[in-house]
């Protein structure tokens, strides 16, 4: 479904990326990881067609569609959705009207039938009613914002849902009921491509269903199963770039 091919990824000049090939099926569970400055991000925000990161080199393709230069919204349309690191607050736009919104553009869901399906999901990761009619993200504690980005998700049923860093800044409780509706999203045929560079919130997750890629300065190095994470979280990432010549 997703092909990515020896992609080169510069920011302001500065080379990131240099040579990441990486290819995800329709419903596999793909894990990056790796430590921080290596690539991870820069590489989700790429495929979601962030215009900031240029590609200088590669390419890469969706279900069979080179989309390299498409803009981040066409990346969505075609089934592609990034849940942010570091989601931004909305001053103004109320959180009901986004979601509804964003139904109406994806799913062609009239609004009113929207409002209750919003209100209904949003209860499965803790919001109430009315903290639906909050800004966006305004105010919002770590995991609250990591929550919206995941009722996002559940609301749209992405083919492709790439999670940069969903533990950043959650606490236990966030984390627990994130994890739960990852995997939900997962076996209703989500693929997912999470991104973290330490392995707490896969902890809570099923890894016999990983394949799992290291990264170091923006190369993939090492693609294993999840046993990789009991590895890294024992020994570190430095014996492993021992053994790989790294």
């Amino acid at each position: 479904m997703l092909k990515v091919e020896n992609l080169h990824v510069s920011v302001e000049g500065k080379p990131i990326l240099k040579g990441v090939d990486l290819m995800i099926n329709p419903g596999e569970f793909h894990v990056v990881m790796g430590p921080n400055g290596s690539g991870k991000s820069t590489l989700a925000l790429t495929i979601a067609g962030h215009p900031r990161y240029r590609v200088t080199k590669g390419k890469i393709e969706f279900e069979g569609e080179e989309i390299t230069v498409l803009g981040p919204d066409e990346r969505a349309k075609r089934g592609i959705m990034l849940a942010f690191q570091h989601p931004h607050e909305v001053e103004g736009v109320k959180i009901i009207e986004f979601l509804q919104q964003v139904l109406a553009e994806v799913k062609g869901i009239d609004f009113a039938e929207a409002y209750d399906l919003i209100v209904k999901k949003a209860e499965e990761l803790w919001f109430k009613e009315e903290d639906l009619h909050r800004y966006v993200n305004v105010g919002f504690s770590g995991g609250e914002r990591k929550r919206l980005e995941l009722l996002q998700a559940l609301l749209i049923e992405p083919k492709l849902l790439i999670l940069d860093e969903p533990d950043s800044g959650v606490d236990v409780d966030s984390l627990s009921v994130i994890s739960r509706k990852i995997e939900e999203l997962h076996q209703r045929g989500t693929a997912i491509l999470l991104i973290t560079h330490y392995g707490r919130i896969l902890g809570h997750l099923d890894r016999e269903k990983f394949t799992v890629h290291v990264m170091k300065d923006g190369r993939i190095v090492k693609t294993g199963t999840g046993e990789l994470v009991d590895r890294i979280e024992s020994e570190g990432f430095t014996k492993l770039f021992e053994e790989v010549g790294e």
